[in-house]
């Protein structure tokens, strides 16, 4: 999936089925919460809510939140809790294994668990003057290759290798919740 964002020019590639596993879940957990509800009580809600939540976090965290943005100064790559950002001219290469990995100048290369990925061509019935369509993958491969060697101006941000606060904090903050609900359970 590819969603143009603010910036003049950038663009954000996902996995699309990702958010759909995440809708997914999220009906879910809301179905199960409200079930919790009508057959007992909000405070027995409010003590089951953690564990759903948590549960709920990490399918955001694996299937979800995994994405690349690539604009005219360079990349950043969001996989799971880890965020690694760079300029363009630090990047030696780019390149489609499994997914998008991209070599930088440090050593290190930057494997992208979300979107783009190698996939399987599309299997159509194509007529004899038609040409056969390239895979997705390969189309934003070539899409951002052709950014990092048309990089120009203020290319030259740092690599930055970061967490992911916000969601450590939600993390922390359903942690507590979680260890509350285990000492109130135990009290009553």
């Amino acid at each position: 999936m590819v969603a143009e964002n603010r910036r003049e020019g950038a663009r954000t590639y996902r996995a699309p089925s990702g958010l759909v596993v995440l809708i997914a879940c999220v009906l879910l957990a809301a179905f199960l919460l409200g079930d919790a509800v009508v057959r007992g009580s909000w405070g027995q809600m409010l003590l089951l809510a953690p564990w759903v939540l948590l549960a709920l976090w990490a399918v955001y965290e694996v299937a979800a939140v995994s994405a690349v943005r690539v604009d005219d100064g360079g990349v950043l790559v969001q996989n799971m809790l880890r965020r690694t950002s760079f300029g363009w001219n630090h990047v030696r290469d780019v390149d489609l294994r499994w997914q998008l990995v991209f070599s930088l100048e440090d050593g290190t290369d930057v494997a992208c668990y979300g979107e783009p990925a190698r996939s399987r061509p599309v299997r159509t019935r194509m007529r004899d003057d038609e040409a056969p369509k390239a895979p997705a993958g390969v189309r934003v491969l070539a899409d951002i290759r052709e950014r990092w060697q048309s990089a120009t101006g203020p290319t030259g941000a740092p690599i930055r290798r970061t967490w992911d606060v916000p969601a450590l904090a939600v993390l922390g903050v359903l942690v507590l919740w979680a260890a509350a609900a285990v000492i109130i359970a135990n009290l009553g």
